[in-house]
Formats: C-alpha cells, sequence, structure tokens
C-alpha cells in the first residue's frame, strides 16, 4: 500500500520504517497506528527483508498519542482504542525478524511504548523519554505498564509511571530502557550496524532465540528451559545447523539458506 503517515524503504534486508508526522511529533493518531500495523506486517511478509529498523522524523520518534482524537473519547472507545494499538506494538515484539528502536528524540507516552515493543532500543544523546499519561488524568494503554516494569524493575517502573518525569538517553541506559546510546548523527549508521551483524546469523536461530524469550519469559523455569530444550532439538535438524557448524570446523565464512 500507498503510506501518507510514514516512509517504508528496504535496503540491504533491512526495511526502515520512519513514522512521518514532524508537525505533530509523530503523534500516534489513529491512521498512523493503522500505518504501523501495515508496514510490519509487510515487513514479516517481505522475503526481501530480514530486520525492521524503526525510527522517527524530525526531532522526535514517537511523542506520544495524539491528545485530540483520546480527548474525545469514552470508556469504550478508550478500551478499544488500547486494545487496537497493543494489537500493532505486539506484532513488533513477535516479529520473528529482529526490530530494533532507533530513538532519535522524544519517545513520549506512546512513543516509548512503541520503542519498548521493539526487540532492541538504541538511542541518540538528544533522546528523552517518559510515560507522562498520569499527568492527563488516564494510564498508558499500549503496554508500558507491563513492558517498563520487566526492563527496568518494579521500583524504578513506578517511578516513571507516577510521576510522569521524563528522563534523558544517559539515564535510560543506566536504568536498562535502552541498550546503547550514541551520537545523533551516527545513530541510524549503528542501527544498521547492529542489524547486519544479526542478519549474519542463522535466520532461523534468530527467529527462535526471540520467540523462545517472548514465550519463556513468564512461564516457571522449569516449563521455559523445556521449551528451550524443544527449540535447540528442532534446529538440530535444520541444514542452517549443519552449515554452521561445518563452517566453524572449516574456519570459513558461513552461508546459511534459512532451512
Amino acid at each position: 500500500m500507498g503510506y501518507e503517515l510514514l516512509t517504508f524503504q528496504v535496503a540491504d534486508r533491512i526495511a526502515a520504517i520512519t513514522v512521518n508526522r514532524p508537525d505533530k511529533l509523530n503523534a500516534l493518531n489513529d491512521a498512523l497506528m493503522h500505518e504501523l500495523g501495515v508496514a510490519i506486517d509487510e515487513a514479516r511478509s517481505r522475503d526481501d527483508v530480514g530486520a525492521v529498523l524503526l525510527t522517527g522524523a524530525g526531532r522526535a520518534f514517537v511523542a506520544g498519542a495524539d491528545i485530540a482524537e483520546l480527548a474525545e473519547q469514552n470508556a469504550v472507545e478508550g478500551k478499544s482504542r488500547a486494545e487496537r494499538g497493543q494489537r500493532v506494538f505486539r506484532r513488533f515484539e513477535q516479529s520473528p525478524k529482529p526490530t530494533l528502536a532507533a530513538v532519535n528524540g522524544f519517545a513520549l507516552g506512546g512513543g516509548c511504548e512503541l520503542a519498548m515493543a521493539c526487540h532492541i532500543r538504541l538511542a541518540s544523546e538528544a533522546a528523552k523519554f517518559g510515560q507522562p499519561e498520569v499527568k492527563l488524568g488516564i494510564v498508558p494503554g499500549y503496554g508500558a505498564t507491563q513492558r517498563l516494569p520487566r526492563l527496568v524493575g518494579k521500583g524504578r517502573a513506578l517511578q516513571l509511571l507516577l510521576t510522569g518525569e521524563m528522563i534523558d538517553a544517559a539515564e535510560a541506559y543506566r536504568i536498562g530502557l535502552v541498550n546503547r546510546v550514541v551520537p545523533a548523527a551516527e545513530l541510524l549508521s549503528a542501527a544498521r550496524a547492529m542489524l547486519g551483524g544479526i542478519l549474519a546469523q542463522g535466520p532461523l536461530a534468530v527467529a527462535h532465540c526471540i520467540e523462545a524469550v517472548d514465550r519463556g519469559y513468564d512461564l516457571p523455569l522449569d516449563d521455559a528451559i523445556a521449551l528451550e530444550a524443544s527449540y535447540f532439538g528442532l534446529l538440530s535438524a535444520t541444514t542452517d545447523k549443519a552449515e554452521g557448524m561445518r563452517a566453524f570446523l572449516d574456519k570459513r565464512p558461513t552461508r546459511f539458506e534459512g532451512r
């Protein structure tokens, strides 16, 4: 489809999705949320795409939801909007192809939630993070009350959720919200380099690592490691496993085929 509120470009097996409402600081309205869902589905379905890079145009990654839409919603509409957004973000989180958020500026409210739904987060030194929903008399609706504690711990998460305070990239890195902080001019090149390193690995192994973490995170440990063992066995029967181990023994580069 043609996109109006984001751009979608593929190069070197990386689908770059850029949220493109810079005049609104890339705020999430219903139309943009729909396009994000279409874009991640396109990236997941295309054979020429092995990874997804998500970023924003201008000064913001995504500076929250479009308050003009939220201001008019009733209880039923609010719940429905939250569920729609959660389904879209979950498709980033459950993608078998790695998703990386390159946070170039403000990542507030729904923007912080979108970044947290990606597998990896790189931040520009200029990035800012926060969950200011309590200042509007609401709670986060796209997963922050669940993902943030899992990333930074319950105490730090509650501090951010209850105060609505904004933190900078250095603090986000310190508490474990982002994986790495880089100068603004290097953000996209660093993101592409990291994804390029992942794309050099076995694609089936990458996909199953993502699934094992996603499915096993909240399971009892015995069940979670049993799940891991099943994937270990499953991948042991693949062509990629034979190629990876033979290449290691032969001291040559691997030639994975994804089967």
